[in-house]
């Protein structure tokens, strides 16, 4: 393969890093908060044989730091251990047609529930890890579980429970998950969608659910073809369904809305007789399988579904591409009013990316803060933690994310004031290995 034939992905900083590392006593430049305890993991796909046919189809690593009393203590760097670390042609369907759910990327997202890591990723089970980042295995919540299992899982920062959904490319094509504070199934409801799509997120207000049936739909030629199997229908119509946290199929109210898809959701709400979704919004994608984003236009946009009249209202709030939205775990499910997003840039080469910087966004003036990274330097998901003993409605707070620098080819965790993201970060701590572009991560606090 020819350098101009080698993929984005496999190039730069998306390329994979080659050994599993461990760094201890780490540098801080300024000044780390002391109320910060915990480890901020984030996911990325490292592929194990060093190539993959998608950016989204690498085996899952985690990269982590652990912080506590102002000093960050260690770094590490950790495979999934799932079937594909080992024997990366493992095939999850048989022969007889039956999905090995316990085979697993477990590429895409973190977090934590009743007391376990859970590494997520949208195929498969979750996998369990410990606290130092090993892996503990697969979990089907004590056989509860029957299906896959949403990579963008929620929790419910008033009940406890996790929201989830399970896709897949044979009937039942859409399952909603409801899973109790303990950690056991509560609910496993068969949805009816008409065809299989990729549902890569969802959204949760305090109650109700929110399905995205959007028209990325699988593609068995693809999938056996070895290359990624979703790509976009203009046959298909695109809709939100929105269902009580405890309803049924039957409960299902279906909004249309104009061709789209969201990869991800920044929140939902509750507000009078209607549902609020906040998200990220493309135009049309993947007019081939596996492409990125194209020609299509990234934007922010609000649907209010109208659960009496069945009227949904599209609107746009604003035009800055953005991606990966974030709001405090906290608010999630409730009607906030600050999130956070990359900025994507105006460069929609992934060749080139330009990852400029973290967004602040005031949901009830209208105005955003950008912190800028600079010349070379990008940013990734950022995630908000609240200050000790702040309204979690508020920006007092903490923004961290790991931050790459293109000019020198290290990586920092960077911590900024959140109420002022025009600043400088408040600390800084260079890690001893790069960290690959990647996905989802969280703060796990002690």
């Amino acid at each position: 393969m020819s350098a101009e034939e080698v993929p984005f992905h496999l190039k730069g900083n998306f390329a994979p890093v080659e050994k599993e590392v461990t760094g201890t006593d780490l540098r801080v430049e300024g000044a780390l908060p002391p109320e910060l305890s915990g480890m901020y993991v984030r996911q990325s796909a490292n592929p194990v044989t060093g190539t993959s046919g998608h950016w989204f189809m690498g085996e899952g690593m985690v990269h982590g730091i652990r912080v506590e009393n102002g000093k960050a203590l260690w770094y590490k760097n950790r495979y999934v251990q799932t079937p594909y670390v080992d024997n990366p042609d493992v095939q999850r369907i048989s022969d007889q047609g039956v999905i090995d759910f316990k085979v697993s990327k477990a590429n895409t997202s973190i977090l934590k529930h009743n007391g376990q890591i859970l590494a997520l990723e949208e195929g498969s089970f979750p996998y369990v890890l410990t606290d130092e980042l090993d892996t503990v295995g697969p979990t089907d919540f004590d056989g509860g579980l029957k299906c896959a299992f949403a990579a963008h899982t929620k929790v419910c920062p008033v009940t406890g429970e996790m929201i989830s959904i399970g896709y897949g490319q044979l009937p039942p094509y859409l399952t909603y998950v409801r899973v109790s504070p303990e950690g056991k199934v509560a609910q496993s409801t068969e949805i009816d969608i008409p065809a299989p799509v990729m549902m890569h997120d969802m959204a949760m207000s305090e109650n109700h659910v929110l399905f995205l049936d959007l028209p990325i739909r699988f593609s068995l030629e693809d999938a056996l073809g070895g290359t990624m199997p979703f790509a976009w229908s203009d046959e298909h119509d695109a809709r939100i369904g929105v269902m009580p946290r405890t309803g049924g199929n039957a409960d299902v109210k279906w909004f249309s809305i104009e061709p789209c898809f969201m990869f991800h959701t920044l929140n939902a709400y509750d507000e009078g007789d209607t549902v609020v979704l906040d998200t990220c919004r493309s135009t049309a994608i993947w007019r081939k399988a596996g492409e990125m984003a194209g020609d299509s236009e990234l934007s922010f946009y609000r649907y209010t579904c109208n659960m009496k009249t069945g009227a949904v209202k599209e609107e746009k709030l604003f035009d800055r591409r953005v991606e990966f939205p974030r709001v405090a775990d906290e608010r999630s499910g409730q009607k906030q009013r600050f999130g956070f997003c990359l900025d994507l840039g105006d460069n929609s080469d992934m060749e080139q990316p330009d990852f400029r910087g973290n967004l602040k966004i005031n949901f009830e003036t209208g105005e955003t803060q950008i912190h800028e990274t600079g010349p070379g330097r990008n940013s990734t998901e950022a995630v908000f933690v609240p200050a000790e003993g702040a309204d979690p409605d508020s920006d007092e707070g903490y923004v961290m994310s790991y931050v790459h620098d293109e000019n020198t080819g290290k990586t920092d965790f960077v911590v900024l004031d959140a109420t002022d993201m025009t600043k400088d970060p408040i600390a800084k701590v260079t890690l001893p290995q790069r960290v690959p572009y990647g996905f989802h991560g969280n703060f796990i606090a002690d």
